[in-house]
């Protein structure tokens, strides 16, 4: 004759809870794996760039031969020319390195592009990640990384062609405004990699926009040396809102927040109000793009 033996049940107020238990681990870990992943698919960047380092050698290549170029093109003006006896290398490098940043920022999205492409973001989207935009994340700060390599570069090279130095204070202020114009552009160029059907789409985005946002701008060439019309438009360029700051570190050491830095045709605008207009456009653009990475990443 056998015996069955029935365990006793526990008391269900002693029973431990599995939900809770994993609602205070993901609460406590959710941050740590979206740092973690985020740092993983910065990582890769990295790793793809080591591989094939011509487009970080290319970056910085271009923007040394603008200013030898564009230096050498306006060597015999008029010392004059650009007030205060400035000559066109102190007046070009800060556009110069706007430009370089803008350019590094605005083919942000390519990597991503090509990703859609060969199909390893359908995998990162099937992933069972903490957050899909790590994914962002992690293009946005790999592109502001090499934005500061190649400003570094600019602006040392910058330097032995006569430009000069700022303070430290004024090289500090120079990082912040790359990192406001790189972080809206690069935002508004992920947007397009998720937005536009394929590279060639992109591509031709990129090209489109590139050129004439340098010369609709002050890189080149002050406001009051343009026509009416296009100081207007370059008054709407948030690469003036960049470009003029750093001018006027390279030409002032005694700066202050307060210093009227760019006069458009409708107010003039001192630093405070130029990094506030920086900061509008990332805020616009970053607003702008959520609905679309929503979409995708649902």
């Amino acid at each position: 004759m056998s015996q069955t033996i029935t365990p006793s049940k526990f008391e269900p107020s002693l029973a431990p809870n599995p939900s809770m238990g994993k609602q205070v681990d993901e609460a406590g870990n959710g941050l740590g794996e979206f740092l973690q992943e985020t740092l993983a698919l910065t990582k890769r960047l990295f790793i793809q760039l080591q591989r094939r380092p011509s487009t970080l050698i290319a970056g910085i290549i271009q923007p040394f031969m603008w200013l030898i170029l564009f230096g050498a093109l306006f060597y015999n003006a008029p010392p004059g020319l650009f007030g205060n006896d400035l000559g066109y290398a102190k007046f070009l490098a800060p556009g110069i390195i706007v430009f370089t940043a803008f350019s590094g920022a605005l083919n942000a999205g390519l990597p991503v592009m090509f990703d859609r492409e060969f199909g390893f973001l359908n995998r990162l989207l099937v992933a069972p990640l903490a957050s899909r935009y790590s994914i962002v994340a992690a293009s946005t700060i790999y592109i502001i990384a090499l934005s500061f390599i190649q400003t570094a570069v600019i602006v040392g090279a910058s330097a032995l062609l006569g430009a000069g130095l700022p303070s430290l204070a004024g090289l500090g202020t120079i990082a912040l405004i790359v990192f406001l114009i790189v972080l809206g552009v690069t935002a508004l160029s992920l947007g397009l990699a998720f937005a536009l059907p394929g590279h060639i789409e992109l591509i031709a985005a990129i090209f489109v926009t590139n050129l004439p946002l340098l010369f609709a701008s002050t890189a080149l060439a002050p406001l009051s040396f343009m026509a009416g019309w296009l100081q207007i438009v370059a008054s709407l360029n948030p690469l003036t809102y960049a470009i003029d700051p750093i001018r006027y570190l390279y030409l002032n050491n005694d700066w202050t927040f307060n210093s009227v830095v760019l006069h458009t045709p409708w107010a003039s605008l001192d630093f405070s109000g130029t990094l506030l207009i920086l900061a509008t456009f990332d805020a616009l653009v970053l607003l702008a793009i959520q609905p679309l990475l929503r979409r995708r990443f649902a």
